[in-house]
C-alpha cells in the first residue's frame, strides 16, 4: 500500500503510573502487538515518541522524536504526517491491544481521495484509527502551535475533506468495537486481558 503506518508511542503514561508501552496483554507487550500487526500491513511503519522520552529501538521501524514538544498526541500525529514519505498515514496509538487488520485495510480502502477517514463512535470521533492526507499537515502545525491539542476537532477544519464512518459501516466488521478499545489505566489493562483470556477460551 501506499500508505504509511504510523505509531504515536509517547511514553508518558501518567494514568498508568508507568511506562504501558512494555506492559503485556496475552504473551506480547502492548508496543508489539502494536507493531506486528502494522507491520504486517504497511511497508513503511514510522513510531513517534516524545522528545524527553527514553531512547527507543524497534526492529522494522523507524522511530522519531516529537518534530513539536509537548503537544500531546497531537504532536505525534503532526511529526508522523511529516516524516512519512507516502501522501497518506494509518495512525493508531500504541496502547490499543485489538487492533484488526481486516479493519485497517477498510479504512485505509475506504475512500483514498479523503484528507481524512475518521471512525464515529457512541462517544466521539476516534482520531487515532483513522487515516490522514498529507493536506492536514498545515491544520495539525496552526493546531499544535495554538496549543488547541484536541485532535478530532481537525475533523472540522473546512479546508479538508473529511469522511466520517459511522457504526453502521464498520460495525460488520467489529460489533464490539475492539480495534478501537485503548489501556490507559489499571482498570484498562485488566479489562483488555479479560477479553483476550476469554477469547481463548472460546478458540
Amino acid at each position: 500500500m501506499n500508505v504509511t503506518g504510523v505509531i504515536l508511542a509517547g511514553g508518558k503514561s501518567r494514568r498508568m503510573g508507568e511506562d504501558k508501552r512494555f506492559l503485556h496483554v496475552g504473551e506480547a507487550t502492548l508496543l508489539d502487538r502494536t507493531v506486528s500487526v502494522m507491520a504486517m500491513l504497511f511497508p513503511e511503519v514510522l513510531i513517534v515518541i516524545a522528545q524527553d522520552s527514553p531512547p527507543l529501538t524497534v526492529s522494522g521501524c523507524t522511530v522519531y522524536r516529537d518534530l513539536i514538544a509537548d503537544r500531546g498526541s497531537l504532536g505525534g500525529l503532526y511529526t508522523g504526517l511529516v516524516q512519512a514519505r507516502n501522501e497518506r498515514i494509518f495512525v493508531t496509538a500504541c496502547d490499543m491491544p485489538f487492533l484488526n487488520p481486516d479493519m485497517i485495510r477498510w479504512f485505509v480502502a475506504r475512500d483514498c481521495s479523503a484528507d481524512i477517514v475518521m471512525a464515529q463512535l457512541p462517544d466521539g470521533l476516534q482520531p487515532l484509527h483513522a487515516v490522514y492526507g498529507k493536506k492536514v499537515v498545515p491544520v495539525l502545525e496552526r493546531m499544535a502551535l495554538s496549543h488547541e491539542l484536541k485532535i478530532r476537532n481537525v475533523a472540522s477544519d473546512p479546508s479538508l475533506r473529511v469522511i466520517v464512518v459511522s457504526p453502521s459501516e464498520w460495525g460488520e466488521r467489529d460489533p464490539h468495537a475492539q480495534s478501537f478499545r485503548n489501556v490507559n489505566t489499571p482498570a484498562d489493562l485488566e479489562a483488555a486481558r479479560a477479553v483476550l483470556r476469554k477469547q481463548a477460551q472460546t478458540q
